[in-house]
């Protein structure tokens, strides 16, 4: 394949440790949803690509709306119309809809179509099948990609050749951390890093309320919570240590810590949140299976 040779690339950014490629192909979102705002956004902030060369196609107007005015970016309601002028088409619509869709652009594609799915439980062969192309990535990445600390993940199909690999975590990078990994794996990273944020937030809310339980002020409160997760978040990722390793760094015998740890092991936290990244992970794969 002369893939490389398909890459328009006219300068080079930078962002971070990453050297960002000007990417002069069009770029198609099926889909104008939150997820699709976040990657448009993430490339737009980092340089990598320019508003005019963006499309978005979706039923809703107001979601329309946000690409055109918020992106300075194409919108439009026909995804075959996006599909003649997105060469790198991402198709970010919700599992329940897939099958419409895809089947509804299969017409549509072309050999020089490059698509990236976005849609949970989609499996590559069935996007194969579906469009007759191999050219295809499977991508699963999350919402803080909105402000630029988003965690995705990756797999490509058979037609997808190195660079252009390279081009979809150029793509996922600029929105956060990004990972490719096998897609045996991408049900999982569904549950842990797609589903996660929710989870987070969880957290943060209920040592919010302990805060407040206990005399905080209500803002003072939720601020401290989340300062707090980030900076924990922080040090995993920066310190190179076992997260338990840094939990027994804040934990003093018979200190103040290991009394509320006590307390979070009687109430089976640990076994929660395990059990909740399982949950979301099988959905996913029912929700895989359901479109077989």
């Amino acid at each position: 394949m002369e893939c490389e040779a398909e890459h328009k690339a006219a300068s080079t950014a930078s962002i971070g440790h990453l050297e960002i490629e000007m990417i002069e192909r069009k770029i198609g979102f099926i889909g104008a949803g939150l997820m699709a705002e976040a990657l448009a956004n993430a490339m737009l902030r980092a340089g990598m690509a320019k508003a005019r060369d963006i499309y978005a196609s979706d039923p809703k107007e107001e979601r329309r709306e946000v690409f055109e005015r918020d992106l300075g970016a194409h919108a439009m309601e026909d995804n075959a119309e996006l599909m003649r002028l997105g060469e790198i088409v991402f198709l970010s619509v919700k599992p329940q809809i897939a099958p419409a869709v895809v089947e509804e652009i299969a017409a549509h594609i072309t050999p020089t179509h490059l698509v990236i799915s976005i849609i949970p439980g989609i499996a590559l062969g069935w996007l194969e099948e579906k469009l007759g192309t191999d050219r295809v990535v499977r991508v699963m990445p999350n919402t803080p990609a909105l402000i630029g600390a988003g965690a995705s993940a990756f797999c490509v199909g058979p037609g997808v050749d190195k660079a252009e690999a390279g081009l979809v975590e150029q793509c996922l990078s600029v929105g956060g951390i990004c990972l490719e990994v096998h897609e045996r794996l991408m049900d999982a990273v569904t549950g842990l890093s797609g589903s996660g944020p929710a989870f987070v937030y969880m957290v943060i809310e209920a040592l919010s309320d302990g805060g407040v339980k206990m005399g905080l002020p209500r803002k003072v409160a939720a601020k401290l919570a989340a300062q707090t997760v980030l900076g924990a978040a922080r040090m995993v990722l920066e310190a190179g240590k076992h997260p338990g390793e840094l939990k027994d760094m804040v934990t003093t015998p018979g200190g103040t810590t290991i009394e509320g740890i006590h307390a979070l092991e009687r109430a089976g936290v640990r076994r929660a949140m395990m059990d909740a990244v399982e949950a979301a992970t099988l959905k996913c794969r029912l929700l895989a299976e359901k479109e077989k």
